[in-house]
């Protein structure tokens, strides 16, 4: 093994950061219909913002976002992060590039003295020590570095595994016997030199093309294995999961806009003496909670409306949508400004667009009056 320091320290002058943010989150429609996934609300904030204070954290001043879909909503919701005490930059894709060619045309706005950039997908929720991960880095006189975290199955993603050194040896596609429970999960540490050499002008991917090329050439690549919380905000279950981690100081933040708790409350909520609130949920601004309805582990968008012995569990209820009395919503999606009527059952995974209406009783999932 590598013997490094447990942290490095960042000069904020030689170290930048890239977040790729440009996908359009399909898996998570229709919240994503017109929010890009990383500015979707999480646990009372875009999530970009609990990531954006974990990299303020670590020393790193100067972010630039690799953005495509829908640019213009990063832009106007970050400014020029003086807020965040970052030094922040969009830097809009001509047309989608991969991961490879994000991350080569988001380097194109650093200026050279640079020399060392961490790279972060914009949609991974991670406890990840990025003072140690540099640390290792720098420890290997590593060409790059990868964030590797262990997970119970491995068999969903490409493995990667490693030698007694910490150094990458392979990078293996899905498999049902993956060699190793190690999978790369999205953050990088580059050499300035390396991430300016990966081909610009047209899509490449840093996972098939960029890291394997690497290793073939005989680089150094050299793998950080922890084993912190980390978590794929790309589905509605794992969006709901990671807010409510969130809420309840499961994952680790500095932008939550409250105590951490059973529930967090935005200004204006107004939730019913007899209504109860558990397991993470975020109530969001002007939403309002019927008496006797019980809210667990969810997401409640601005201006929704919850009614009276409404249930709704682990589910994401959209802008200015409304559930109707004694309805119930488990593991779903209701979109923004949607009516659901009284008495209905939205069950296993059912997804609601913006702006439609059922009636009372319109949509069940069993026979119960």
């Amino acid at each position: 093994m590598v013997h490094t320091e447990d942290t490095a320290d960042i000069d904020p002058a030689r170290t930048a950061a890239i977040i790729l943010v440009g996908g359009q989150g399909s898996r998570l429609r229709p919240l994503t219909l017109s929010t890009p996934k990383p500015m979707l609300p999480t646990a009372g904030v875009p999530f970009l913002a609990h990531l954006l204070s974990r990299i303020a954290a670590a020393g790193i001043r100067k972010v630039v976002l690799g953005t495509a879909y829908r640019a213009e909503v990063f832009e106007g919701f970050l400014g020029d992060g003086s807020a965040l005490d970052l030094d922040l930059e969009c830097c809009p894709e001509p047309e989608p590039m991969g991961t490879g060619g994000g991350i080569r045309w988001a380097g194109s706005a650093l200026d050279a003295s640079y020399d060392e950039v961490v790279v972060f997908n914009g949609d991974i929720l991670s406890g990840v020590d990025v003072r140690a991960v540099v640390a290792e880095h720098r420890a290997a006189a590593a060409e790059a570095t990868l964030h590797l975290v262990r997970v119970p199955d491995p068999t969903a993603f490409g493995c990667v595994p490693t030698d007694a050194d910490g150094r990458v040896t392979a990078f293996l596609e899905k498999t049902l016997a993956p060699p190793t429970d190690q999978v790369n999960a999205g953050c990088y540490v580059f050499r300035r030199e390396v991430l300016d050499a990966i081909p610009s002008g047209r899509p490449v991917s840093v996972e098939r093309e960029t890291f394997p090329g690497l290793l073939a050439g005989g680089a150094r690549l050299q793998g950080h294995v922890e084993s912190s919380y980390w978590l794929d905000l790309g589905t509605p279950a794992s969006f709901v999961r990671g807010s409510a981690d969130l809420v309840q100081g499961a994952a680790p933040t500095a932008a939550l806009p409250g105590p951490v708790g059973t529930a967090l409350m935005l200004p204006g909520a107004k939730v019913a003496p007899s209504a109860s609130l558990t397991d993470g949920t975020t109530v969001g601004a002007d939403v309002q909670i019927g008496e006797g309805a019980r809210v667990s582990g969810s997401v409640l968008m601005d201006g929704a409306r919850i009614g009276d012995g409404a249930v709704v569990e682990r589910s994401v209820i959209g802008p200015a949508a409304s559930i109707g009395d004694d309805t119930v919503v488990s593991d779903a999606v209701v979109g923004e400004g949607t009516t659901v009527g009284a008495s209905c059952e939205l069950l296993a995974g059912v997804r609601l667009w913006p702006g439609l209406v059922i009636p009372d009783g319109g949509l069940r999932f069993s026979g119960g009056a």
